[in-house]
């Protein structure tokens, strides 16, 4: 009756079926060690072919491929089948009837694994079947436990056992169930692919007391000696219930003190010992311990313990105290801002008691004194001036601590007062200065010429030098040519000063020009006025020689080359309207100024001054003329010695 059951769905499937070469088997089947299993089968061939001789069958265990001589597991022609199917096999179903359903017999653990079945209807007509039936023979019942159990929380526990042996049924009891809280069973049997399985639910709601309790199942089949059992341990998974830790203490700065956690969860809790934000400790276990040795003033604040294992969280909190002087104050890091950007500046620190906190800048008061562990200073629209170190000072019963930083201040570039362009010996000497951070750079510009000059054009004596925030620029050029119309030299310098943050062009003025023609001339002149005292003092110096040596002597007393000088310097304004503009004293003058100088071509003409020499500058006429001695006084007038006698014309 059990037979006819199992393969009247299969008789259905083979009317609607294709006549090719199928087989349908059940892809997995289980049995208890030392029972028996059936396993169904059903094949088809091609309705064209006749059976030779009838038709016959072969079971192959492990392959498919007769020619890797499988193990026959039964066979329909002969006995002869491999050495462990033997007298346990037997053919269930009819193969005129396309019914191949197998019976094995005391099966063992080595009969796990696929079988595959073989039709033979003569001559060429076999065929191996690729499909294949996997059997599992199972040493103890199976347990359907969830992944995790979780505490309060319902919990179905199944245990199966395979009816798959029409001679044998199963039964199933639970065992170790005393302790559980109103344990309920039910039970259910289950039928797919034709193949069947027994089962038995136990269903409680766990709690955290039963976790590591043990659990059993047993399956037996009765008027034999065949017992299956299996044992489990219930692994409650419950969040934790307690957090212990120690009581708030204080202590002295530089002490030891040990923090201890205690969690209780399944599982063991991730323990994690917090300082405010900051994670100091962890570790999965039951306990921690946080050991603090030489403390400090920064380690005085509330410790908390957390336990966290998936399935809750719970914490406990402990505040230590730590009695310090102030600590270095926490302050902003140093800093570059744009001119004009309004800063907010934070000092904050620890003490004990509450210190007090004072801003400095370049060692002045800033801002208010704070009695607080925290202290903001607003600087509004920050201008140059606010460049420099600033310092936060804490103080309190037990001692000070500061912190500094410093506050760079970037702005455009300021030209200096001091730019301008000056007439010198060697010909105008034109300086630019300007503040500014970054340092700026300077050029300048000739626009006669339409040139820029600034290092990288050798052509002209380009000088610059960065001080701090202050750059200068200076060049010298040399210019000759005619004079202008107004009398003076026409100069077109442009300087230019730039960096990140502004650029600015200026023209330089001309100074100094009138002083420089007088000191030209004047200091030419004086040149000459020491030239010829000098003479004279060799010569009194001679004539002192002679007189030692018994020579007769002859007082000789020059004039005074200053009252010339001053004789000059009184009468400069119709002293340039007397000179001569001749080539050769212009060439002369210029020839001294040269040898004076030293630095001949060292400059270039440059511009509208290219004319320098003709038009600008005004000569004095020299006339040499025999020296005259002083009234009164005794000497040789014809010695050869000629004094030189300056005089305006």
């Amino acid at each position: 009756m059990w037979c006819l059951e199992l393969l009247f769905p299969l008789l259905l499937i083979i009317n609607d079926g294709s006549c090719q070469w199928n087989v349908w088997v059940p892809r997995d089947i289980s049995a208890m060690t030392n029972s028996c299993v059936v396993i169904p089968c059903t094949f088809m061939y091609p309705s064209g072919i006749r059976p030779y001789r009838g038709t016959h069958g072969i079971w192959y265990f492990g392959q498919p491929y007769p020619q890797l001589f499988p193990p026959v597991v039964f066979k329909t022609r002969t006995d002869v089948v491999h050495e462990s199917y033997k007298g346990r096999t037997k053919l269930l179903g009819d193969l005129l009837q396309r019914n191949c359903t197998l019976l094995i017999n005391n099966i063992g653990a080595e009969h796990s694994g696929r079988y595959y079945f073989r039709a033979d209807l003569g001559g060429a007509n076999m065929y191996t079947y690729p499909d294949f039936s996997e059997l599992k023979v199972l040493d103890q019942p199976n347990i359907d436990v969830p992944e995790e159990i979780v505490s309060d929380e319902s919990l179905e526990l199944t245990c199966y056992a395979p009816d798959n042996c029409p001679d044998m049924t199963p039964e199933i009891q639970w065992m170790y169930t005393d302790y559980l809280p109103d344990p309920e069973f039910s039970s259910d049997y289950l039928e797919e692919s034709n193949t069947a399985v027994l089962s038995n639910t136990l269903s409680f709601t766990p709690r955290p007391m039963h976790n590591g309790q043990l659990l059993g199942c047993r399956v037996f089949y009765p008027n034999t000696t065949l017992v299956y059992e299996r044992l489990i341990s219930l692994d409650i998974k419950y969040a934790p219930r307690s957090v212990w830790v120690n009581v708030s203490s204080e202590v002295m700065e530089g002490s030891s003190v040990t923090l201890h956690c205690e969690v209780d969860s399944n599982p063991p809790s991730r323990i994690s010992w917090m300082f405010a934000e900051q994670e100091l400790l962890w570790d999965t276990a039951p306990n921690v311990s946080l050991s603090l040795d030489d403390v400090t003033p920064a380690q005085e604040g509330i410790y908390t313990c957390i336990g966290d294992n998936g399935y809750g969280v719970m914490n406990t909190s402990l505040y230590l105290a730590v009695k310090y002087p102030p600590r270095e104050p926490v302050v902003n890091d140093s800093m570059t801002v744009q001119e004009g950007s309004s800063l907010t500046l934070h000092c904050s620190t620890q003490g004990s008691p509450a210190p007090t906190l004072t801003w400095l800048k370049d060692g002045e008061l800033v801002g208010t004194i704070t009695a607080d562990e925290l202290s903001v200073l607003q600087v509004v629209e920050i201008t140059p001036q606010g460049d420099g170190q600033y310092r936060c000072l804490a103080e309190n019963e037990h001692g000070r601590a500061s912190s500094s930083f410093n506050i760079t201040v970037e702005y455009a570039p300021v030209l200096l007062e001091e730019s301008k362009c000056t007439v010198v010996r060697e010909g105008v000497q034109c300086v630019c200065m300007a503040m500014g951070n970054p340092e700026p750079t300077i050029e300048f510009y000739l626009p006669d010429l339409n040139v820029t000059i600034n290092e990288t054009d050798g052509r002209y004596n380009f000088y610059t030098h960065t001080d701090g925030h202050t750059s200068t620029g200076m060049i010298k050029l040399r210019e000759k040519g005619e004079r202008v119309d107004n009398g003076g030299p026409a100069v077109n310098v442009h300087c230019s000063i730039f960096n990140t943050y502004g650029r600015e062009s200026v023209l330089l003025e001309l100074q100094q020009e009138k002083k420089y023609m007088m000191a030209v001339i004047v200091g030419t002149i004086g040149g000459v006025a020491v030239i010829a005292f000098i003479i004279a003092a060799v010569r009194y110096v001679g004539h002192n020689n002679k007189k030692e040596n018994g020579n007769p002597r002859q007082d000789v007393v020059l004039e005074n080359p200053a009252l010339y000088y001053s004789a000059v310097k009184k009468d400069k304004q119709n002293l340039r309207k007397k000179v001569l503009k001749t080539e050769l004293l212009g060439s002369k003058f210029n020839s001294i100024l040269e040898e004076t100088t030293g630095e001949d071509g060292d400059y270039q003409p440059v511009g509208s001054m290219a004319g320098l020499e003709r038009q600008e500058l005004n000569y004095a006429a020299l006339e040499f003329i025999g020296a005259r001695p002083r009234d009164g006084a005794s000497g040789r007038g014809d010695d050869g010695g000629n004094y030189s006698e300056i005089k305006a014309k």
